[in-house]
């Protein structure tokens, strides 16, 4: 196989499978990212009269054919091919003849590969943000269905303050709608096209940039030259950033479920389906999936980590370097999907122990209640309503005494004080259901737009 910088010479084994190994299979996740560049680089190069509209109307032909093998996983990149655009140009050059050769008038494999990871990461984003949406939704289902079964709330691991399902619940929606934000703005530096800046100096010919980021469904073209290859690493790390952000709260939601859901605190039960087993103890029901998204949590960081390390200290230009960005990258983004969507699945069928929650729900978790009322009824300063509370409640755990539990109806009336927006009485919902909904509809008319311009350049060009 014809390497694109080939000059007469033959690369040593060795190097060969150290440099190209690892990133020729990387690269078959973007054969038809890597086609839809090409197809709009000729019609920019007819255009500005580089191909004639023979040449344009074969090497389309061509392309078409690539994107057909490759939706039978037909079209396969070896070793030898280094990279999806060597092997893509090789078989243009052998199916479409001289017409073929030209395809790489214009471009170099560095404003290739960013063009293809870009496109990539469109595609990612898009499906990333469809599953952060269907876990805030069944995390509000959730909330709205049980926003006044109390629970109790925790600082330091041990009972502070009245809370609810809902509440907690809610909390990790509000909290992922945040991430959304992060991933939204990761997506517009995202949105910017490299094609036409070749390996980071531009080319010596008027070609056609805007063009060119016009059919591929960019929100404009990156402009200088030098930067777009600077860039490279750096966007991506931008992207995990946001993964990583999301990946946080997932950690803290499984630590929460795996704790909640413990015998000890029996506040939440998990479907036997959802359970693994153990080789020793038959009793077991492991809710590993959970204990996964919170060691992944850590991998991300690590991947998040290592394409920073990557990218920190190179000198302006391309360097090989950035190749080992890829690998990292995809993981990432594989990472947190499948994480959302095991997340998604757990909080969906997750069945909640009104009981066990209410009978958690002991008299210190009002001890600040008290002290409110105190200083409301006896007109007393808070600090000095708090210490005659504080004196009592110690009186009373020292002594070891009965801890007294209150009726449902009492705890209802608890969490309906709380009425402040966003208290247990006051979740707010249905402005965070606007919230998502609107995040919704912003990823709705992304995906749209970007796959109108992908079908037009693939079907009509």
């Amino acid at each position: 196989m014809t390497k694109l910088w080939q000059k007469g010479y033959q690369l040593n084994e060795q190097v060969e499978h150290f440099e190209a190994a690892q990133n020729s299979l990387l690269d078959a996740r973007l054969i038809r990212h890597d086609v839809w560049g090409s197809l709009a680089h000729i019609a920019m190069l007819t255009k500005i009269g580089v191909l004639t509209e023979s040449e344009h109307q074969v090497l389309q032909e061509t392309l078409r054919n690539v994107l057909e093998l490759e939706a039978e996983h037909a079209f396969t990149i070896t070793l030898e091919d280094e990279d999806v655009h060597t092997c893509v140009e090789n078989y243009l050059a052998a199916h479409a003849g001289a017409a073929g050769k030209k395809i790489h008038m214009a471009r170099s494999r560095n404003d290739q590969v960013l063009l293809d990871l870009r496109l990539y990461s469109k595609e990612q984003l898009h499906n990333v943000a469809v599953k952060l949406c269907h876990l805030c939704s069944a995390l509000l289902e959730l909330a709205g269905a049980h926003a006044g079964i109390p629970m109790p709330g925790y600082t330091h691991m041990q009972r502070a303050m009245l809370s609810s399902v809902g509440l907690w619940a809610a909390s990790f929606a509000e909290a992922l709608l945040d991430d959304e934000q992060l991933l939204s703005a990761a997506y517009k530096l995202n949105d910017q096209s490299p094609l036409g800046s070749a390996a980071g100096y531009g080319v010596p010919i008027a070609i056609d940039r805007q063009y060119c980021a016009d059919l591929l469904g960019f929100s404009r073209v990156q402009h200088n030259v030098i930067y777009v290859q600077n860039s490279r690493g750096k966007i991506e790390a931008a992207i995990v950033q946001a993964l990583a952000q999301i990946m946080l709260d997932l950690s803290k939601l499984a630590q929460d479920i795996l704790l909640f859901s413990t015998v000890e605190y029996g506040f939440f039960q998990i479907p036997q389906e959802l359970c693994t087993g153990s080789s020793i103890m038959p009793q077991k029901r492991n809710l590993g999936v959970m204990e996964l998204v919170r060691a992944r949590t850590q991998t991300m960081l690590a991947l998040q980590q290592q394409i920073l390390g990557i990218v920190s200290g190179l000198p302006s230009g391309y360097n090989m370097d950035y190749q080992e960005t890829k690998r990292p990258f995809m993981e990432a983004l594989d990472l947190v999907q499948e994480s959302l969507e095991i997340c998604t699945l757990v909080v969906s069928k997750l069945e909640v122990n009104t009981e066990r929650l209410t009978a958690a729900c002991t008299f210190e978790l009002f001890a600040a209640d008290r002290a409110y009322d105190l200083a409301a009824v006896a007109k007393l300063p808070f600090r000095d309503a708090y210490r005659i509370v504080g004196a009592e409640v110690t009186a009373q755990l020292d002594r070891h005494l009965p801890l007294p539990v209150e009726s449902q109806e009492q705890l209802a009336e608890r969490l309906a004080a709380r009425s402040h927006l966003g208290g247990a009485g006051n979740l707010g919902l249905p402005q965070v259901q606007k919230q998502l909904e609107d995040a919704k509809a912003a990823w709705e008319r992304r995906a749209e737009t970007f796959t109108a311009a992908i079908q037009q350049l693939v079907g009509n060009q």
